[in-house]
């Protein structure tokens, strides 16, 4: 069996080493095509280099093809992951620090809030490209998983104007399934779930064991549980007034709704500092600069330790190796799926990319009917599509009055700015991305009038409640194991109980 499958992004260590690995399990996928394309041609070069020991160590014949020319990569590619993050750190860092001038303050930034919505500005435009790039020159019947955030927005984007038929995976369902499976002292293959809503705001609607419902003791569950009482409170709080409970993890989830972030002296009522992603500031920006400094420090040791062994049981949970596989050989594969919504979940937009549950086998993907889900849920989840349908179009348009009114829509920039406030900071990042938002040319000329012209509104040299520093070369190879197993795996937040 035979197909090419490309990585776009494949300078993303975590991602693209460990579903390689995943692919490459799968006896009937060793002698498949590989590309690899990055614009960073250095990280692109060691992350070859390690993979292509990977190969090379469990006996395999396949010769990566690695090129910083987007479109060989492409050429005649039946599947493509992407993993991109358009701008790097360098954009990253002014969606966390322009907005904590304002008093938004995040954990994360790359789903919603003024960071999400200014990351999908970004990636959309990128995206259109490499969906020009795929209806060129990849194979007809070619499928985009994309992994790349804010994942519902541009898999919206690729749906609706790129052309290419789009599937958002994310890890955020199995997370949450296996903390409820632990709070009731179960295994997660024993817990059957049905998840549904859209990405990071997915929710628990049905959880059931030997038949028996477990929705109702989940509250009590959780509240008494020694370590999630303590790291997962906005997850536990939103359960206990919505009813159900959602995959996001405590620090995403405190930043794409008004009430847990808006008032900085509460912020660490909410949070847990022993891990970044049950809510630090700036959490997850800390965790990938520390990640790029330590794989381009560390990695000729990566290179001496023990490869990566392509076997079955030591494959990860990412989707994307189970679609290709179930489609490739007809075995039939459950997960939870980003698509176009098309009546899936009754009282959501139809246009709108849902996350629900799917099926997977040689007819393809299959996504059944969940219905309506519950009032609360619903209307948390109408608030963000309203915020992602305006970013995505303003986005697309280069409407730079759309993108302000997604600012204003999104309901954290909401509680914490005033109108005023949020059009001054739409303009300071506007022309701090500037070199990354083409479609926007006019009006960051624009902004940058406006900001020069003074009479602007004070703003404070503010870190943020609970921000923690980037730890430096030397504290990291201090223990060296927990540093590789964070910025080698797809999922920053894997352990999330555990002192990082």
């Amino acid at each position: 069996m035979s197909f090419k499958v490309a990585f776009i992004g494949a300078g993303s260590i975590g991602f693209t080493r460990g579903i390689l690995r995943d692919l490459l399990s799968v006896p009937a996928f060793h002698e498949i095509e590989v590309a690899f394309t990055d614009i960073n041609a250095q990280n692109l070069e060691m992350v070859t280099e390690l993979c292509q020991r990977d190969i090379r160590e469990n006996g395999l014949s396949i010769k990566i093809q690695a090129t910083t020319d987007r479109r060989e990569a492409l050429k005649d590619a039946k599947y493509v992951l992407c993993t991109i993050r358009v701008g790097g750190l360098e954009a990253f860092a002014t969606d966390v620090d322009i907005p904590l001038k304002y008093g938004v303050d995040q954990c994360v930034g790359d789903t919603l809030c003024a960071g999400g919505i200014m990351y999908g500005q970004r990636g959309i435009a990128e995206m259109l490209n490499i969906c020009k790039d795929i209806r060129e020159v990849a194979h007809p019947d070619v499928l985009l998983l994309n992994y790349a955030n804010p994942m519902a927005m541009l898999t919206w984007a690729c749906n609706k104007y790129g052309g290419v038929r789009t599937v958002g995976l994310c890890h955020g369902v199995q997370h949450g399934h296996k903390q409820i499976a632990d709070v009731y002292g179960l295994e997660k293959k024993d817990v059957d779930i049905i998840c549904a809503g859209i990405n990071h705001q997915t929710w628990y609607i049905q959880i059931r064991h030997n038949g028996k419902d477990l929705t109702e003791g989940l509250l009590e569950a959780f509240e008494n549980h020694e370590d999630f009482s303590r790291t997962e409170k906005v997850r536990i709080d939103m359960l206990r007034r919505f009813g159900y409970y959602s995959t996001e993890s405590n620090g995403h989830l405190s930043e794409y709704v008004p009430w847990y972030r808006k008032r900085p002296e509460e912020i660490t009522d909410w949070i847990d500092l022993g891990s970044w992603i049950n809510g630090e500031t700036g959490g997850y920006l800390r965790v990938c600069t520390e990640g790029r400094n330590w794989f381009e420090t560390d990695f000729p040791n990566w290179l001496k330790d023990p490869a990566f062994e392509f076997k079955s049981e030591l494959r990860g949970y990412e989707h994307g190796s189970y679609i290709i596989e179930s489609l490739e050989t007809g075995s039939v594969y459950r997960g939870h799926f980003n698509v176009e919504n098309r009546g899936v979940i009754s009282n959501l937009p139809d246009d709108a990319i849902i996350e629900a549950p799917g099926y997977v086998d040689g007819n393809g993907i299959s996504m059944p009917h969940v219905g309506d889900l519950p009032l609360g849920p619903a209307a948390v989840c109408n608030v963000s599509i309203s915020v992602q349908r305006l970013a995505v179009e303003a986005a697309v348009k280069g409407d730079d009055k759309l993108l302000r009114q997604a600012f204003m829509m999104d309901p954290l920039v909401g509680a914490v700015c005033n109108p005023k406030e949020i059009w001054q900071m739409v303009d300071e990042m506007l022309v701090a991305q500037e070199q990354w938002l083409p479609q926007y040319s006019s009006a960051i000329a624009a902004a940058k009038e406006r900001l020069a012209a003074g009479n602007l509104i004070p703003t404070r040299d503010y870190q943020g409640a609970a921000r923690l520093k980037v730890k430096s070369i030397e504290e990291m190879q201090a223990n060296r194991e927990a540093t590789n197993k964070v910025v080698g795996d797809s999922d920053k937040g894997k352990n999330r109980t555990v002192k990082q």
